[in-house]
């Protein structure tokens, strides 16, 4: 493989985390990003590239996360929510009125 295929590869990847942070990105309903917002949207589109297999890539079948870490995707933990959405949580409580779930 010539240095210039390699290096036009890596382009086109990061062109598309950004180009999937972007949509995300106006999916979301805020005016600014919090610097953490914004490490946490590339973490994801990253987290869902590397979830599975290019048609370039190493192996036909195998995602290169399932390659590098041994672990492959499982519906009822990674694909419950989509990134930005809003949800409540069960918080710690007693009987009184105080709130029992919290938004995030």
């Amino acid at each position: 493989m010539h240095c210039n295929q390699t290096r036009d590869g890596i382009e086109r990847y990061i062109r598309t985390g950004k180009e999937r942070v972007r949509s995300i990105s106006t999916t979301l309903l805020f005016k600014q990003y919090l610097p953490l917002l914004i490490v946490e949207m590339v973490y994801n589109c990253v987290f869902w590239l590397k979830s599975f297999p290019h048609k370039d890539g190493v192996h036909p079948t195998i995602s290169p996360r399932a390659i590098k870490t041994g672990k492959r995707i499982m519906y009822d933990k990674h694909c419950k929510v989509e990134f930005g959405t809003y949800v409540q949580t069960h918080a710690k409580h007693n009987n009184s009125m105080e709130p029992r779930t919290w938004g995030i």
